[in-house]
């Protein structure tokens, strides 16, 4: 069969000029349009300078008077009339041994008092008529001295078969039950102060020089009175620690207002510390405005011209207030920093203001 080359051409023609056409229409839709620039929201903080700065530290109202009551001699204790809790006078019995032992000893001493006694008036009437020696007398006169000594003593041991509150107070604990045997010295009962004016907190090392300031000042917030606010003054502190979590400090608000509020002793506060920051870099920005990435430092996106944020190292010190902390060095007053989304950002990322 004979083909024309004329209708050959013709057919390669049809073919191929649809093939190229599909070819440069899919090159044409494999070149994708540029995606524009990804703006992410944020909220932003204004860095300002620290001036007055509150620190707050978690703080516990401690008894402004606390005593370990023991006995004075051993013996069984017959009875312990009171509980954890009880509020007791001064005076009020807490505990008291048998005092069978104690009263066997008062007898046998006041026996020989008594013989010795008889004994040195004798001597004194025979010395009177010469019939004995001043040397037998003055024998006879230091028997009878240590007869009385003796059962003086022993009567005083009676008295101390019963413990008693040396002042008005709350039982805090009691460490022995009925019919148990006591060593003189050991802890009978514990009682502390009904009201207290006295809260201790602990404080980092870092904060410590706050407390040489006489313009630093305190105040309390009991937990069960958030709406009341206690000054306080600086009672005392420790200026050396083997406790890791800080150094211990007192402070004292006024005994009349803890009286009239009732303030007790294992109430939980919150002390507030207030400092006036001195040096002028310093400057404080909200804690959520820290970035502390897994590769380490600390740093703060800052926004810098055109919308556009920028990884700043900073050096931070304390928390202050509720929630912010104080920046060292590395951020100036007036500079805005991202405080919402600080883990989704990258150097260079354009973001989107969302609040004032």
């Amino acid at each position: 069969m004979k083909v024309d080359a004329g209708n050959g051409v013709n057919f390669f023609r049809m073919r191929i000029i649809p093939i190229l056409a599909i070819a440069l229409l899919a090159g044409a839709c494999s070149r994708k349009t540029p995606a524009p620039a990804v703006v992410r929201p944020v909220k932003v903080a204004t860095a300002a300078g620290a001036g007055l700065i509150d620190k707050d530290f978690a703080g516990m109202a401690t008894p402004d008077d606390a005593v370990n009551l023991a006995f004075k001699v051993a013996g069984q204790v017959l009875d312990v009339p009171v509980s954890q809790g009880a509020g007791v006078k001064k005076g009020e019995l807490l505990a008291e041994l048998d005092p069978r032992d104690i009263e066997l000893q008062v007898a046998a001493t006041r026996s020989a008092f008594e013989e010795t006694r008889s004994q040195q008036q004798r001597m004194q009437r025979l010395l009177e008529h010469e019939a004995v020696s001043r040397q037998e007398y003055e024998a006879a006169q230091t028997s009878y001295v240590q007869a009385k000594s003796a059962y003086v003593n022993t009567k005083d041991l009676l008295v101390e078969t019963k413990l008693r509150a040396p002042f008005d107070g709350v039982v805090e604990r009691t460490y022995v039950d009925t019919y148990e045997r006591v060593q003189a010295g050991q802890t009978i009962v514990r009682i502390v102060s009904p009201v207290s004016s006295t809260v201790e907190f602990t404080m980092p090392e870092r904060s410590m020089s706050y407390l040489a300031d006489t313009t630093t000042r305190f105040f309390v917030t009991f937990d069960n009175y958030p709406d009341r606010r206690f000054e306080a003054r600086l009672d005392s502190y420790a200026k050396t620690s083997s406790d890791a979590s800080g150094f211990p400090v007192s402070l004292k608000i006024a005994k009349a207002e803890a009286e009239r509020v009732g303030i007790s002793p294992g109430m939980t506060c919150s002390v507030t510390m207030r400092t006036a920051e001195s040096a002028a870099s310093v400057v404080g920005v909200p804690l959520t405005a820290i970035y502390a990435p897994a590769s380490g430092g600390t740093y703060v996106w800052r926004i810098a011209d055109e919308g556009v944020v920028e990884l700043q190292p900073v050096v931070t010190g304390g928390i202050f207030g509720r929630d912010m902390v104080i920046v060292e060095n590395g951020l100036k007053a007036g500079e805005r920093v991202v405080t919402a989304g600080v883990y989704r950002l990258r150097e260079g990322d354009r973001v989107k203001i969302l609040n004032p």
